[in-house]
């Protein structure tokens, strides 16, 4: 396990050889994809190919393995060298995700698949379950951009109506315009959620196919 938590920067710094967590990276990184991609090819019997390429990259992406590994707090363990400690390489989502990977390649050598299995679905059970709940991903910004965009490449705008409530519980009322076209308005305790409101009627509407562009 010494390997899968040393960071390369260790032998750089030192200019002495020395292992590092690189091959048990790569090792670890095929066997978080093959148990995360048997687990949902059992709780998704009905899913494409496609579907199942998208679950399986949320769970999978740079953002997820951190969020991996700073539950396990990876962090307070990695060996790195000075220099990359102090600018901060403890708490980089990079390292941290590369971490996840190692200790998993390690694990896997240790104890084989069903010891992978067991640790991939401890540390990620809650996400797992997130991904169970809902898993068609839900981005209405995004897909209204996509949309228009298929359309003329002119991006919506964004535009806040009015804001109001004190500081600790402020509601905000947001217009997305499209080409001079008001496509919808959304309420919502943040401008972000005002925005992702004010989207999803703009899809529901679908103003701008009364329009000719």
């Amino acid at each position: 396990m010494a390997e899968a938590l040393t960071h390369p920067s260790l032998a750089y710094e030192t200019q002495k050889p020395h292992f590092d967590n690189q091959r048990l990276e790569f090792l670890g990184d095929a066997v978080i994809q093959l148990v995360l991609t048997e687990r949902l090819y059992d709780m998704f019997p009905g899913f494409s190919e496609g579907r199942l390429t998208k679950l399986r990259a949320r769970l999978v992406s740079r953002d997820a393995l951190h969020q991996f590994a700073t539950a396990m707090r990876l962090g307070d363990y990695v060996m790195m060298g000075k220099g990359e400690e102090s600018t901060g390489g403890r708490n980089r989502a990079s390292t941290l995700a590369d971490a996840f990977e190692s200790v998993m390649g390690a694990v896997y050598l240790d104890g084989g698949l069903d010891a992978a299995r067991a640790a991939v679905d401890k540390v990620c059970s809650k996400w797992i379950e997130q991904v169970a709940e809902s898993p068609e991903e839900k981005n209405p910004k995004g897909q209204l951009q996509e949309e228009l965009q298929a359309l003329a490449p002119e991006s919506p705008l964004y535009e806040v109506l009015d804001e109001n409530g004190p500081d600790h519980n402020k509601s905000f009322t947001v217009r997305v315009t499209w080409k001079g076209i008001g496509l919808g308005e959304g309420v919502g305790n943040s401008k972000k959620d005002a925005e992702t409101k004010a989207a999803l009627e703009a899809m529901d509407r679908r103003l701008w196919e009364d329009f000719s562009i």
